[in-house]
């Protein structure tokens, strides 16, 4: 082992930021600049650490000491190991941060801060003229992930509140929603930027199993894609008994890449209704095929 241990820990860092560049396909230099810069084990609190691996089963196991390389890899860290509430897997993350596309300045919403790991990620993309708003429902964690923030992420906010209830103040370039939904929420769209904005949204059934789906706001069209499969922890607020039943029902008719557009009122459900809740639904038309531009 080197004898300047910074040095080390950086370097392990930057090769864990590399392989994430190659495992989870990301082509934008922001995203893997920023896992090659924020330091994981500043928000893990002191290790050993308890991790989890989809690809190992469900057990957790304890790292063989604190030393913070252990973290450079693509494992999930425990937060709370009782509620199996756990710092997510890096390379679903990686993944869907590229795919959305944030450039510096950009203003974004998380959903499910936790400790504050993906906000610090989110906050090095969109640099220091961006803003995250960082939501997290759980007092206790959203005052630890405060302060994890503080010092080296001043363009993150930690607000503690439902974010399936949170709307902007003013219009934002992207929400990212860290736990499934049964359903969408409506303070989530009227907070997009109407030109472009977009929000990534795992929407799940009642096996907690779904999809990450990517609304795009383009004035008062909004294009739909699917863009990964997904297990992950329920969202505080996001779940519906009868949406989950409604959503089962929509999955027994066709997949979620089925899914091209949502619709707003005044538009009424009709025969491409994929799966409708209060206020919007799903449809299999693609956008350019709504009534406004017929």
């Amino acid at each position: 082992m080197p004898s300047d241990e910074t040095d080390d820990i950086a370097q392990a860092r930057r090769w864990f930021a590399e392989e994430l560049r190659h495992t989870a396909h990301v082509r934008s230099p922001s995203v893997v600049e920023a896992f090659a810069t924020v330091p994981r084990e500043h928000f893990a609190g002191p290790g050993p650490w308890r991790v989890l691996s989809p690809m190992a089963g469900p057990d957790y196991w304890t790292t063989d000491d604190a030393d913070p390389r252990h973290l450079c890899h693509d494992v999930l860290v425990a937060i709370d190991e009782t509620r199996r509430l756990n710092n997510g897997q890096p390379s679903l993350w990686a993944a869907r941060f590229d795919q959305l596309g944030l450039a510096p300045g950009d203003r974004v919403i998380h959903v499910g801060a936790g400790l504050g790991y993906y906000s610090a990620i989110l906050g090095e993309i969109v640099g220091s003229a961006g803003e995250v708003t960082a939501i997290e429902i759980d007092p206790s964690l959203a005052k630890r992930a405060r302060a994890n923030l503080a010092t080296a992420w001043p363009q993150a906010n930690v607000i503690a509140a439902d974010g399936f209830a949170f709307r902007a103040d003013e219009p934002v370039e992207a929400i990212v929603v860290n736990a499934g939904v049964s359903h969408l929420a409506l303070p989530w769209l009227d907070s997009l930027n109407a030109d472009g904005g977009r929000l990534l949204v795992p929407l799940t059934n009642a096996n907690l199993w779904g999809a990450f789906l990517v609304v795009e706001r383009r004035g008062s069209r909004y294009p739909v894609h699917c863009a990964a499969r997904v297990g992950i922890i329920a969202c505080a607020g996001g779940r519906d008994a009868e949406a989950e039943t409604r959503l089962t029902a929509a999955l027994a008719r066709s997949d979620y890449t089925a899914v091209k557009s949502l619709r707003r009122p005044p538009d009424e459900p009709d025969d491409t209704c994929w799966l409708a809740g209060e206020g919007w639904w799903l449809s299999t038309a693609p956008p350019e095929e709504t009534p406004e531009h017929l």
